[in-house]
């Protein structure tokens, strides 16, 4: 196939990825924004619609382009690639919690010994069942770490692969032509300004802090350099999009841990969350040590229709 068309693939892609998704933001938007943002109501399940925009994207520039369907990388390729799923699935979560942990030595403050917060939650969950739950905070904050680590990934996959089957499933293949290293940054840069509206509105970081909206769009792109560095050497090693689901879904399961466990007014560009510049170190030390080591990064790889012996492993997953 030749490189011309590849390019267009990708400008059709990023036009369907960045419309449907751009599209429902704005109907968030002009419905109240993110005021009413919690789990069941409206402007959630228009944010979940969002998240399908890039696995739309893909079929579609498939269909409208005749690609076909070969290169899914749905095969979970789990006899060889295990070790990148017990990594998305185990060390995601770990590397959220050396992220917060950081922050807390770093601004020691903000720690809250005293878990108010998770006691008001647990206040308002006893209020709505009508009788005192049999744990107390502490307890809450375990459990919130156990679920992230062990059903975040099930509970949230789902909805992650909305997006990773567009982004590192489709998106990264027609990229690698540009090398390793420069087709997972300028995919991460991509993935942040995908998620500029929303952020706008206030997601991750809220609108009371320095520098809103502004900062807040400049950060989440950081963070998703260095975490999707992270999920698209995953996605590579694997042979398979299954790593990128689990990590993603793990970073949206337990990626606010921090603030469970802190008081005052942090600066949330900071952290104590996982998409916070100091909530994320450790997700930047991966990412540098990936890009600066890993040969699956420093390859040069042909996205091609008919895969080549020297073309990337992803195109002969199934």
């Amino acid at each position: 196939m030749e490189r011309g068309m590849e390019t267009k693939r990708v400008w059709i892609f990023l036009l369907f990825a960045f419309g449907i998704a751009w599209t429902i933001d704005l109907v968030i938007y002009t419905s109240d924004g993110l005021a009413n943002l919690q789990v069941g109501s409206p402007v959630w399940i228009l944010l979940l619609m969002s998240m399908t925009a890039p696995t739309l994207a893909n079929l579609l520039t498939r269909l409208v382009t005749r690609e076909g369907w070969q290169g899914l990388c749905l095969r979970p390729r789990f006899r060889k690639g295990w070790v990148f799923w017990l990594l998305a699935w185990m060390g995601t979560p770990i590397l959220i919690l050396l992220g917060a942990g950081v922050f807390f030595v770093i601004f020691p403050q903000y720690l809250d010994t005293s878990l108010s917060m998770a006691r008001q939650l647990l206040e308002e969950r006893a209020r709505t069942a009508g009788q005192p739950l049999p744990f107390g905070p502490a307890v809450l904050v375990v459990l919130q770490i156990v679920q992230g680590f062990a059903i975040a990934p099930l509970t949230n996959g789902p909805a992650t692969f909305g997006e990773e089957f567009g982004w590192r499933a489709y998106l990264l293949p027609k990229l690698m032509p540009l090398g390793g290293r420069k087709a997972v940054l300028l995919l991460g840069v991509i993935w942040g300004v995908w998620h500029w509206p929303i952020i706008a509105m206030g997601y991750n970081y809220g609108l009371n802090y320095p520098g809103v909206p502004w900062l807040g769009l400049l950060v989440m792109t950081w963070f998703t350099v260095v975490a999707g560095t992270w999920l698209a050497w995953m996605t590579l090693k694997a042979r398979s999009v299954w790593p990128a689901v689990i990590g993603h879904a793990a970073i949206n399961g337990l990626g606010t841990i921090g603030a469970l466990v802190s008081i005052g007014q942090p600066n949330p560009l900071l952290g104590p969350t996982a998409a916070g510049l100091i909530g994320s170190l450790p997700f930047t030390v991966a990412a540098l040590w990936l890009l600066w080591r890993s040969s699956e990064l420093g390859r040069r790889r042909v996205s091609t229709q008919q895969p080549s012996p020297a073309a990337m492993p992803l195109q002969h997953a199934a």
